[in-house]
């Protein structure tokens, strides 16, 4: 099957924070409902906003057409996956044989992303192959303690930190949580850490809340969801 999610490709990406590598976004149809940030995200405002109201059904890339992109890449690329949008598939399911496509297309390649798709039994099991397959996917927790859980599942993980979070901090379980290089420091971009395409690291990647809506991130990422 054919996902009927549509897709952006920049080449060469003008982003401060990921630097001049390939990045993608998916269209707002492939994110889940039950993230805790849905309605926080940082991309519903903003630069990021204004190219993924684009992404509607009838315009975009195709998937077909977004894996000829992505084979153009050469050899051990560095590229990131969704600055907005989730893996394929609407709402809380993953199309497991479109992120295949997607994985295949990267072979040779480190392609990143992260999903805040649930847990499934389904879902994991795509994100388990895709992963191994060499695009690593990275879980998203909206708090450290939902990082704990996550972790548990033997992926690599990503949480929100409170905006007055240190450089290193840790879970509630004890787990090593490393403040992301580019948000600390203007000489770093994704281009050149890349911490988040290394599938078996040993501690999580923290982001602090950003965009309009920061202050509601930081409450949820304070483990309060109210």
């Amino acid at each position: 099957m054919t996902s009927a999610n549509r897709f952006h490709f920049v080449r060469v990406s003008g982003n401060r924070k990921t630097g001049p590598i390939p990045v993608t976004n998916t269209d707002a149809e492939s994110c889940p409902p039950s993230c805790g940030l849905f309605n926080e995200c940082y991309a519903k405002s903003g630069h990021v906003a204004i190219h993924w109201r684009k992404l509607k059904q009838d315009s975009g890339l195709t998937l077909p057409q977004l894996s000829a992109y992505l084979r153009t890449m050469p050899g051990g690329q560095l590229w990131r996956h969704n600055v907005a949008g989730d893996l394929p598939g609407n709402g809380e399911s993953i199309d497991a044989a479109a992120l295949n496509t997607l994985a295949r297309a990267n072979r040779g390649r480190r392609g990143f992303t992260y999903t805040h798709k649930p847990p499934t039994a389904d879902n994991l099991t795509a994100i388990r192959k895709a992963t191994r397959d060499g695009f690593t996917i990275n879980l998203s927790a909206d708090n450290a303690t939902r990082a704990d859980t996550l972790l548990d599942t033997g992926l690599p993980v990503v949480v929100v930190i409170p905006a007055d979070a240190p450089k290193v901090s840790h879970t509630p379980r004890g787990r090593k949580i490393v403040h992301c290089p580019a948000e600390n420091s203007d000489r770093v971009t994704c281009a050149t850490c890349g911490l988040c395409a290394v599938a078996d690291r040993t501690y999580l990647i923290g982001f602090k809340p950003k965009g309009a809506k920061r202050s509601a991130v930081d409450t949820i990422a304070r483990g309060n969801n109210a």
